[in-house]
Order: C-alpha cells, then sequence, then structure tokens
C-alpha cells in the first residue's frame, strides 16, 4: 500500500468519523493544554474525553486500554482532589520524581504490562495484546506521576504514546490516532515547560 493509498484510506476514515469520537477528540486536546499549562481544568476537562473514549475503545476490542480509560477516569478525580487540596500556588508543586517514586512508576509499567498481556491473551479475543497491554501499562505509571505532578510523567506518557498512534490507526479510528500524536507533540513541550517552572522555582529559593 503506497502513500496515496494510506491517504484515501484516512480521508474515508475521517469522513466517516462518528461525532462521539469528534468530541472525545475536541476535549482531549483541551485535557493536554491544560495539563501543559499546569491547570487544574484539566481534571474535569479531561473527565469527559475519558467518558467518551472508552465507548470508542471497547467498540474495537481494545479492552486494555478501555480499562486504561478507568483508571484514567479514577486518576483523575485523584488528582482534582489533591490539586485542589493544595494550598500552595500550583506551579510550585511541580517536581522531579525521587528515585522511590520512579521505582513505583516502573514496577507499575512492568507489573500492569504482565498482567494486563496475560488477561487478554487467555481469556479475550483481542487480535493485539502484547501492544494494547505495553500502551495501557506504561500511560498508568505517566497518569500516576502527573497526579504527583512529577516532570515524568511526560516520559511515561510519550511512551505509551509513540506505540498507540499506529495501534489507532490499525483500529480504524484516525482522530484518535491523530489525539494521540498531538498529545505526543504537546507531551515534549509539557516536559520542558514543567523543566522551566522547577528551574524558576530553585532560583527563587536561591535568591531566598
Amino acid at each position: 500500500m503506497d502513500f496515496q493509498d494510506w491517504f484515501r484510506l484516512f480521508q474515508e476514515q475521517i469522513i466517516h468519523t462518528s461525532l462521539i469520537e469528534w468530541f472525545a477528540v475536541g476535549f482531549g486536546v483541551a485535557e493536554v493544554l491544560l495539563a501543559k499549562k499546569n491547570s487544574i481544568w484539566l481534571y474535569p476537562t479531561g473527565i469527559i474525553s475519558i467518558l467518551l473514549s472508552m465507548f470508542l475503545l471497547l467498540n474495537v476490542k481494545l479492552y486494555a486500554e478501555t480499562l486504561l480509560s478507568i483508571y484514567y477516569l479514577v486518576m483523575s478525580v485523584y488528582g482534582w482532589v489533591i490539586w485542589k487540596k493544595r494550598k500552595q500556588d500550583g506551579e510550585s508543586q511541580v517536581s522531579w520524581s525521587s528515585n522511590n517514586e520512579l521505582t513505583i512508576a516502573v514496577l507499575i509499567s512492568v507489573i500492569g504490562f504482565g498482567v494486563l498481556y496475560l488477561i487478554l491473551k487467555h481469556y479475550t479475543d483481542s487480535d493485539v495484546p502484547l501492544f494494547d497491554a505495553f500502551v495501557s501499562a506504561t500511560a498508568w505509571a505517566g497518569m500516576w506521576l502527573l497526579a504527583k505532578r512529577k516532570i515524568e510523567n511526560w516520559i511515561f506518557l510519550n511512551i505509551s504514546n509513540i506505540v498507540a498512534i499506529p495501534l489507532l490507526f490499525h483500529k480504524k479510528l484516525p482522530l484518535m490516532a491523530c489525539l494521540t500524536s498531538f498529545l505526543f507533540i504537546v507531551a515534549i513541550f509539557g516536559f520542558f515547560d514543567w523543566k522551566k517552572i522547577i528551574n524558576k522555582n530553585r532560583f527563587k529559593l536561591a535568591q531566598s
């Protein structure tokens, strides 16, 4: 299949994209832009996108990513509560992960991948258990770090995104694949924006 064939297929998929997918993508774009700005409003916006995405993912048998969406939903509520409770300015909460936090994030990824793969392989009709499990497990770790406002969340989320993009195209969800590509790019800028915040706070502390 050459580029013209791929482009024609993409056009056909866009034309037949459901209204639910358009809304899921729209709220997803808003969520990641708000996350980049370190705004608490990323959570209510994200919750709407998650609920819409769950319907789409379940419909194409991406069971692990559907489970991931449920996890996203729980972590969004958790993150929303945590961010609201903190009295200090939001920017001051952004930081690098400790060794212990990074270890936990890696364990979430590795153990989550193993458990999800075995479940998908032996107990579902998923035709992409390896990739579905990997995308979900690494994103689990990223969302946990995001709730704790750790800069490494962007790294884990992009490891997930880079595999999710071709997977979503394979499952004929072009808009969600494009959204994930957009998230991948924004996550790169998000990492460097949060790094600037951390460096600025360090400079303020050094001056005080």
